[in-house]
């Protein structure tokens, strides 16, 4: 099994994840970070860190965001998501996009 970024990230990329993943498993794209499920070895280090709960184990996704296993193993392969291994400040915006659903749409690949 893998952990999954869900679309609680998008328009936030909060990296607090990644100072703790020990791996360093995590691709950071223009909005959005994301999971390599290759990399990943379910730790569960990285749950507790998001501030807007974006990571769940693959067995205990919400049954909304269960298309986001797929799509964080495609992203994690694109050349414009790259290895992030050491926290940045969020999003300018993120505080604004943290509470939103239903953000699938404003993805950047």
């Amino acid at each position: 099994m893998t952990h999954v970024v869900t679309e609680s990230c998008i328009k936030c990329k909060y990296t607090d994840c990644v100072d703790v993943c020990p791996v360093d498993c995590f691709r950071e794209g223009p909005n959005f970070l994301t999971i390599d499920p290759d990399e990943c070895i379910d730790c569960a280090v990285c749950i507790p860190e998001c501030p807007v709960d974006a990571i769940f184990a693959e067995e205990d996704l919400p049954k909304n965001q269960r298309h986001m296993t797929k799509l964080n193993a495609e992203l994690a392969l694109l050349p414009s998501f790259t290895s992030i291994t050491k926290r940045k400040a969020p999003l300018p915006d993120a505080d604004a996009w943290k509470d939103k659903t239903g953000k699938l749409s404003e993805l950047i690949r």
